[in-house]
């Protein structure tokens, strides 16, 4: 197993050669305008996943896909001159889909923000159903009726707390 930075180091590396050497050894006439997203290579330094995206339509994208596919080969001896390492890694190209989640992501924001402009438009003028306080409160009546059932007794103990004393404990009431 190698160190972890190393491999991140690694995979900026092939990230680096492999974009340059698609835009400069790679003849392709399928090859479209392809942009490499990122690298990654496994702990072992035996595989490296190339992530891209392709500019255009989906033929387009089918295309540049068969045309790296074909170009592993030359993208791999690039990588191993370039790099010096013992061991080149094998090369997996994979279509990034990134950047149609993104797209796909900003569109569903968009129709989110329109739903809550024509909310708001909706609220205008708008009045609640019910009452303006929904809530119910005792009436005051009930209050008054309540210390008056309790005889004005304390409920906690006897007496306030000045008359037992400033150390006196709290009484707490108990189950019979």
């Amino acid at each position: 197993m190698a160190d972890p930075a190393r491999a991140r180091k690694l995979a900026v590396r092939i990230r680096q050669i492999v974009s340059a050497a698609i835009e400069t050894q790679i003849k392709d006439p399928r090859l479209g305008m392809v942009t490499v997203t990122d690298a990654r290579v496994t702990s072992d330094l035996r595989e490296a996943t190339i992530f891209y995206t392709v500019y255009g339509d989906e033929t387009q994208i089918a295309d540049s896909a068969k045309a790296l596919a074909s170009a592993t080969g030359v993208l791999r001896s690039t990588v191993g001159k370039q790099t010096g390492i013992k061991f080149v890694p094998s090369l997996a190209f994979i279509a990034d889909i990134v950047p149609d989640t993104a797209r796909e992501l900003e569109e569903a924001l968009e129709r989110a923000r329109h739903a809550d402009a024509e909310l708001a438009r909706a609220r205008e003028g708008a009045s609640y159903a019910g009452e303006p306080d929904p809530y119910r409160r005792p009436s005051e009546d009930e209050d008054e009726d309540d210390e008056e059932a309790d005889g004005g007794a304390d409920p906690v103990g006897s007496g306030t707390a000045d008359d037992r004393g400033e150390d006196a404990a709290v009484e707490t009431r108990s189950a019979p």
